[in-house]
């Protein structure tokens, strides 16, 4: 990146940047890294036309096991990146690796294969930026952390909250500053009405799609339409619902601005209260709580309803003895107790239409998380070339503490008791059943990562 790429990225960009330590120290005479994607369907292209935004890159190749999907991505990618070359396709990412001609590997793919494809991909040589939630049990998440130390690459998790400028702002001129005062609870939710519960008729599948590639280590349901257009998010045969989902943002980002790691306790409760008619087996009603030694961490999700606070229907109530800070991916509230304790605080969005038009005509953008996801790149791009000096703003070991957080909160749900994880040890204290739990079963003949964990 030059310095006339890095001013066009606008003040606002320039201040959030500079908050993540700065832009990408990129070489003048190093050639633009060699890129792979796995997974392409809606946000692994966002994420990869986010990269070829803010560096210098050439996109080589494209994975995804539907092959409408990876000719439409390969169209785009050749239109979007410099070269106008368009990438190699591959249906199944082994292939794609064994060329070993990446620098980096952008990760799109559905919960269930993150952690194979991000093993494969570090251990191929590549560094990797892997969305969230990073695993579906909580011993993956352990095998991703020991790959990417053992193999000394940069592994970005897309938890871009900590990349997004005005909650960046909110955490140094807010939280940081001490205007919150001792902070006693917090609250984490989502309500968006974002859980399929269609009933699809069982029909063959398309000759399109590779289903058995598709599936991978999870359980091979009967095909019932195209579960990589979201309706696979439905099911905890590949995920692990909305608190896998939605929660891991919320939660990363308040062990973000607050400086937390594991909690010492997970409870969690619900269930499927309300939408009992579809197919979905995800719960529509959960609340769990992540007990620190401070305060606790509350979340609730709902996707029926409405929320307490229409403003904030997916965000972070952090509550303070001098005030609250409320924060979305949209906007920020700091209301202060009292008169004596400031004036209340608002920040909104960034968006950077100017300065990235092609934005605005992009197919399914997230037009709020664009610039976020471009500082991620940044960061993670910087984190690359700093290797051994600083680790990326959302590092794996991060990515992994937040993402078997919600984990163990399935977990606890399921079995109607707290767990205590003991990253250490890796065992759920006290309680066999539940630390049998960690480590789900893979449909032969994939072999799960932890098998290999000292």
């Amino acid at each position: 990146m030059n310095r006339r790429e890095f001013l066009m990225a606008g003040a606002a960009g320039l201040a959030a940047a500079a908050a993540l330590g700065g832009h990408v120290a990129h070489a003048a005479d190093r050639k633009p890294y060699r890129v792979g994607l796995i997974g392409a369907g809606w946000y692994g292209k966002s994420d990869l036309f986010r990269l070829i935004q803010v560096a210098p890159v050439e996109v080589v190749s494209i994975c995804d096991p539907d092959k409408k999907m990876l000719a439409g991505a390969i169209e785009m990618t050749g239109q979007r990146q410099a070269s106008k070359k368009a990438p190699r396709g591959f249906g199944d990412h082994r292939e794609m690796l064994k060329q070993k001609d990446l620098d980096i590997v952008v990760i799109g793919s559905p919960d269930h294969w993150h952690a194979l494809q991000c093993i494969d991909a570090v251990e191929a040589g590549a560094d990797v930026y892997v969305q969230k939630p990073i695993s579906v049990d909580v011993l993956e998440g352990e095998a991703m952390v020991a790959a990417a130390r053992r193999h000394n690459r940069v592994v970005q998790v897309g938890t871009q909250r900590k990349s997004t400028p005005h909650l960046i702002d909110v955490k140094k001129n807010i939280v940081d500053a001490g205007l919150l005062g001792k902070v006693g609870a917090v609250d984490v939710c989502c309500y968006f009405h974002m859980r399929a519960n269609g009933n699809p008729p069982v029909q063959p599948v398309p000759d399109h799609l590779n289903y058995e590639t598709w599936t991978g280590p999870a359980p091979l349901r009967p095909y019932d339409g195209l579960p990589h257009k979201r309706w696979w998010r439905t099911f905890n045969e590949y995920g692990n619902g909305i608190v896998g989902d939605m929660c891991v943002h919320m939660l990363d980002t308040v062990r973000w601005m607050l400086n937390l790691g594991w909690p010492t306790r997970v409870t969690s409760a619900g269930g499927i209260y309300v939408q009992k008619d579809g197919k979905s087996n995800i719960s529509d009603t959960q609340t769990a709580v992540f007990e620190y030694p401070q305060f606790n961490v509350t979340w609730q999700h709902r996707t029926w309803g409405t929320a307490p606070d229409p403003d904030y229907p997916w965000a972070l109530f952090i509550h303070g003895e001098k005030g609250t800070l409320k924060a979305s991916t949209m906007r920020a509230d700091f209301i202060p107790q009292g008169k004596n304790n400031g004036q209340p605080v608002h920040k909104d969005v960034v968006f950077e239409r100017e300065q990235y038009p092609e934005d605005v005509t992009e197919p399914d953008i997230e037009l709020n998380a664009a610039p976020a996801t471009r500082l991620h790149m940044k960061d993670f791009l910087n984190a690359i070339e700093n290797r051994g000096k600083a680790r990326p703003v959302a590092d794996i070991h991060e990515g992994h503490v937040s993402t078997a957080s919600c984990i163990l909160a399935n977990l606890a749900m399921k079995l109607g008791r707290p767990v205590a994880y003991d990253p250490a040890k890796r065992v759920v204290t006290g309680d066999a059943e539940a630390t049998a739990l960690l480590k789900r079963a893979y449909r032969a003949p994939y072999k799960h990562p932890a098998d290999g964990l000292a």
